[in-house]
């Protein structure tokens, strides 16, 4: 190493006396399958005021380590993609401890809150519970926090710390009663909106009851072929071609409760494609009349749930957020605790959680 002068410790004199050199192994970025081991001749220092000895400081060597800033620059990177902590062990020859350790380094808090945000949950298997949440601002597309479960109470703990939750003005959810209930709570000035997908999907999983219900009629073959064929029901009519739409024809022929399924379930899919609250208002309503003509008990309970949840739904209309960027989180979350194999320690799986997806 280039020599240079060096402030004394203890009395700050500078210096560039040397008592002693010491061989020092550090590792470094591979190149290639290989390690890479910089060997450096490191000086050792005398103070020629107060006799301090002191080692000298190396710019891309932090103090009491043996790898190099380098190397924790890339493991951070490794650590930032969708990859097993094993495979970034032996790509970059460094420990396992060492890569936990570096993972411990990182920290995203999350101090204030945006005017919008969305809550969701997802299956995350760690900690000790089965389900946390993650809460994100749609509008910027950023992951905001993870909290180690869905409980109310712990929700409300988390939010009452923050002094700005007043300026909230939207709420993005699922239907869920508990995020609803939590809301009105901690954000009493914000609105809540429900997401539409998860409305939509309501009406869907309806349709998929009335005919596994009416595919018990059926023999065995054709029982088989609705099943393989339900994607056919379940898309949006707009969707389908000419020969999709006389395979549909054909199989809504043989069930009466089938056919008004279907044509609920499109009902539905018109309705959440309106452009305005106007529009969604009339639809919802001609989808309710449409519901209690059929009285199919499926989607009887579906049109109670969009009654409760009317209003949430409606203000999907007004403004242009939606659950979808967190679910893709959710997505993307899941497929890193997968390659894993699940992560049993909250803290860390938390911390890979935000930095994964500050690059993403």
């Amino acid at each position: 190493m280039q020599q240079r002068i060096h402030q004394c410790p203890e009395c700050s004199t500078h210096t560039s006396k040397v008592h002693g050199y010491r061989i020092q192994r550090v590792k470094h970025i591979p190149i290639g399958n290989p390690p890479v081991i910089l060997s450096i001749r490191k000086r050792r220092h005398v103070c020629p005021c107060c006799g301090k000895k002191f080692f000298e400081t190396i710019p891309f060597l932090p103090k009491y380590q043996r790898t190099s800033n380098a190397l924790w620059a890339m493991a951070l990177f490794e650590l930032s993609k969708t990859a097993s902590m094993k495979s970034i062990v032996e790509r970059l020859n460094v420990s396992a401890s060492t890569t936990a350790r570096i993972l411990d380094k990182v920290n995203y808090p999350c101090t204030t809150l945006p005017s919008v945000i969305s809550i969701d949950e997802f299956k995350g298997n760690t900690g000790g519970r089965k389900f946390q949440c993650i809460l994100t601002n749609p509008k910027e597309k950023k992951v905001l926090d993870i909290l180690p479960n869905r409980k109310g109470d712990t929700l409300y703990q988390y939010f009452s710390k923050f002094p700005d939750r007043n300026n909230i003005k939207y709420v993005v959810m699922d239907l869920s009663t508990l995020f609803r209930s939590l809301a009105k709570t901690a954000f009493p000035k914000a609105e809540i909106v429900a997401d539409r997908f998860h409305a939509l999907r309501l009406a869907i999983y309806a349709l998929e009851q009335v005919r596994k219900e009416a595919q018990k009629n059926f023999h065995t073959k054709r029982r088989r072929y609705f099943k393989h064929a339900r994607t056919l029901l379940i898309k949006h009519k707009e969707k389908l071609d000419s020969e999709e739409l006389e395979q549909v024809a054909n199989m809504l022929s043989l069930s009466k409760e089938l056919a008004q399924a279907y044509h609920l379930k499109e009902l539905a899919y018109e309705l959440f494609a309106s452009l305005d609250v106007y529009t969604a208002k009339k639809k919802l309503l001609a989808f309710k009349m449409a519901v209690q003509v059929a009285n199919l008990a499926p989607f009887n309970k579906v049109a109670s749930t969009y009654t409760q949840w009317e209003k949430e739904i409606l203000n999907a209309f007004d403004v242009p957020f939606s659950n979808g960027y967190t679910e893709g989180c959710n997505n993307r979350i899941k497929v890193t605790k997968r390659v894993a194999y699940g992560m049993r320690n909250y803290e860390r799986f938390k911390k890979r959680i935000l930095h994964t997806m500050v690059q993403y």
